[in-house]
């Protein structure tokens, strides 16, 4: 992958110039979930991507998404394409719990199938990271933030008080795949009320944080397991 990795300060430096120059910018990252999404029938034929148990999981409605569906893994693998940083995961990294096939080397030949070849990576779990550091919430301090997820009361409650103070300006309830381009298109109708995007919603985040941007300009941030971070302090 011959892309500039970027430590946590590089992803805050290109936040605050997209923030402060008002330019698009998507944050996207790619985990063992996303990996399992793109693999089917491009590198892994489908009967073995629906034996995974992530995709056991899916299909019990416990990650906002049902296999088979050949038409997000072409809308992930595009976004990933477009989006400004891209977090993967290192070789050997044990951050996430699952099976060392289903990260880092899958996403390898996930890449070179699909010729995906990011300008801007960093680590997959940089978001774990940007919400215990004070610069990434002075920077959304002032900030008009929407908020995309299936906890909305709870996250919200917590967002807007201490030590976070976010304005939150709009929600939206985000629970499966198939409520992608409603959402696409409420967010584009409304692009001039809000000015940074959170997405929580799993391997969708990949999709409406990239087209976020693309369609409005704005800044947004697939927000993952974050949501886990501020309200139970862990990441799981």
């Amino acid at each position: 992958m011959n892309s500039t990795y970027l430590e946590m300060q590089d992803v805050l430096d290109q936040l605050e110039a997209a923030l402060q120059e008002k330019c698009p910018f998507s944050l996207v990252r790619v985990g063992d979930g996303e990996n399992i999404v793109m693999s089917q029938e491009s590198v892994w034929p489908m009967e073995q991507v629906l034996q995974e148990r992530w995709a056991i999981k899916a299909n019990l409605g416990q990650k906002g998404l049902r296999l088979p569906n050949l038409k997000m893994r072409d809308e992930v693998a595009a976004s990933l394409k477009r989006a400004t940083i891209v977090g993967v995961l290192p070789r050997g990294d044990s951050t996430i719990k699952a099976p060392d096939y289903l990260k880092r080397p899958l996403t390898d030949m996930i890449f070179a199938h699909y010729g995906i070849a990011p300008a801007l990576t960093c680590h997959a779990c940089v978001n774990r990271e940007l919400v215990q550091v004070p610069r990434f919430w002075h920077m959304l301090a002032g900030k008009r933030v929407l908020l995309v997820t299936r906890e909305l009361d709870e996250l919200q409650a917590a967002l807007v008080k201490e030590p976070y103070h976010l304005d939150i300006v709009s929600t939206l309830a985000f629970d499966n795949y198939d409520q992608m381009d409603e959402t696409l298109q409420w967010i584009q109708t409304h692009q001039d009320d809000f000015d940074v995007a959170l997405f929580s919603c799993g391997v969708n985040a990949v999709i409406l944080a990239e087209r976020t941007a693309a369609l409005t300009g704005k800044v947004a941030i697939d927000f993952g397991k974050a949501n886990n971070m501020i309200l139970k302090g862990r990441a799981n």
